[in-house]
């Protein structure tokens, strides 16, 4: 059974190579990521990761697809994928000494096309952060490119005081979830 990828993203495919998964191809979906006015950040999440197993399935007739999607939201707001050095600022000083959610919505569509879905809540809190404590790792250039500018898999680890949830869900796709949507779609695993 072929697996495909519809993302880009290397820390997806090392989380799943950690569940034994092997990835046929990654086949990365290029939507628009754009949040609507006043969109909820879970319907965000599970409307972009619907978004890019809807676009990347009719590519790969036979296959299994899995799409994924992480949101970084303090309240009702949706953080960006910090697209440099100073969205990483802003979003680590809006977080600093604050809890926030981090939601995970994983797609599966298997080789008949019957599409499933979970969404994956973790509640993280960082500890307050100075702003040269900001402004290092803002530079370090980590954070660039990440929901909510920050890489939990890296030095910002060091900010969290609590995490209440998957810790693969804020990498970026909840093996549990993952898992257990990839058997329903007939992918062995054992």
């Amino acid at each position: 059974m072929r697996l495909i990828l519809a993302s880009a993203s290397p820390r997806r495919l090392d989380l799943l190579a950690r569940i034994g998964v092997d990835v046929a191809a990654v086949d990365p979906a290029h939507i628009d990521e754009t949040p609507r006015k006043a969109e909820l950040p879970t319907d965000y999440g599970r409307g972009i990761g619907s978004a890019k197993a809807a676009a990347v399935a009719p590519r790969h007739p036979g296959a299994i697809v899995l799409a994924a999607d992480t949101v970084v939201a303090a309240g009702r707001r949706i953080l960006p994928k910090a697209a440099d050095e100073a969205e990483v600022r802003a979003c680590l000083s809006l977080l600093a000494g604050r809890r926030h959610r981090v939601l995970s919505a994983v797609m599966v569509v298997d080789a008949d096309g019957t599409a499933r879905h979970r969404l994956s809540t973790s509640i993280v809190t960082f500890a307050p952060l100075s702003a040269a404590t900001i402004d290092a790792y803002a530079a370090s250039g980590e954070g660039v490119g990440k929901a909510g500018g920050y890489a939990i898999q890296g030095r910002a680890e060091a900010f969290v005081r609590f995490l209440a949830g998957s810790h693969s869900g804020v990498v970026g796709l909840p093996l549990f979830e993952t898992r257990a949507l990839l058997i329903a779609a007939g992918f062995p695993l054992a």
